[in-house]
């Protein structure tokens, strides 16, 4: 096996869709991981290996000042990915749900959320993952998106292309609003605003709407199963590694209003692309 066969075998998944299985290796000999991506999936794998083992084992759950969850788990995944990204990596900055942030002035920042859908691990749901990106000079430059119990591994780097499990993967090529299947999440700041209603006029003009939410809506995206993914009330550390991602199966990601995303950015219109003005345009802009 040569070094880019053995650079893209992805890591073993325990799925409730199945058991512990080898991804598949697809992608192309002449392509060759950067050391970046080459870290950031090592250390989605040692993230992996301690969700694993604590996942289902009634963990004492804390909440955060915005009410949200965090549990043990959280921080000894979080410890063991930064564990192998700063060791790699000394003179890069890091971004981490848990831990806050360290040299965010560096040219190069990681931005960590080991367990992105705590709720959905305190509730024993397979859906949620862990979610390495890279930034680099204020653009998002690789991502992985890892969901050790559902069983997929994501990643992509600009320039390479997009991967889930090994296999290259594209989006959709639905290019009429009335085709498209859109799928929504984390919609409580969007139902409060004016722009519910166009929301709800878009909701019927389409061919089906869904809630997968979290990780899943982004894979099923970049991989052409839906077209359209809108959410609201998220922020960097939860969508940077799937930005990237989306844009490399040749899909586009904004902020609702069309605008590139970025350390602020709290909402998501992602897109295969073809459909992303048309949608843009049907709900509206927020007038910020």
């Amino acid at each position: 096996m040569d070094r880019a066969d053995a650079m893209v075998t992805g890591f073993p998944s325990t799925s409730r869709r199945g058991h512990c299985r080898p991804v598949p290796s697809r992608v192309s000999n002449s392509y060759v991981m950067s050391s970046e991506l080459e870290a950031a999936r090592e250390a989605a794998q040692a993230a992996a290996s301690v969700i694993r083992d604590l996942y289902q084992r009634n963990l004492r759950v804390e909440l955060k000042a915005d009410k949200s969850p965090v549990t043990e788990d959280d921080g000894r995944a979080e410890e063991a990915i930064r564990d192998v990204l700063v060791r790699r990596f000394p003179s890069f900055g890091f971004y981490g749900e848990e831990t806050g942030q360290r040299d965010m002035h560096a040219e190069s920042v990681w931005l960590v959320d080991p367990i992105d859908g705590t709720k959905s691990f305190v509730r024993e749901c397979p859906f949620f993952s862990t979610q390495i990106a890279l930034m680099r000079a204020g653009r998002l430059v690789l991502g992985v998106s890892s969901a050790p119990v559902y069983g997929e591994v994501a990643w992509a780097e600009r320039g390479a292309g997009a991967f889930l499990d090994g296999e290259r993967i594209r989006v959709s090529t639905v290019a009429e609003i009335g085709g498209a299947i859109v799928s929504t999440g984390n919609l409580r700041s969007l139902a409060a605003s004016a722009r519910w209603a166009r929301f709800g006029e878009l909701v019927g003009r389409v061919n089906r709407v869904r809630g997968y939410g979290d990780f899943v809506h982004y894979h099923l995206l970049a991989r052409g199963a839906l077209d359209v993914v809108v959410e609201s009330d998220v922020n960097i550390l939860d969508i940077a590694a799937l930005t990237v991602i989306v844009e490399e199966a040749g899909g586009t990601f904004t902020d609702l209003d069309g605008r590139p995303v970025g350390l602020a950015t709290t909402s998501v219109l992602a897109t295969n692309g073809l459909l992303h003005e048309g949608v843009r345009r049907a709900l509206g802009r927020t007038g910020r």
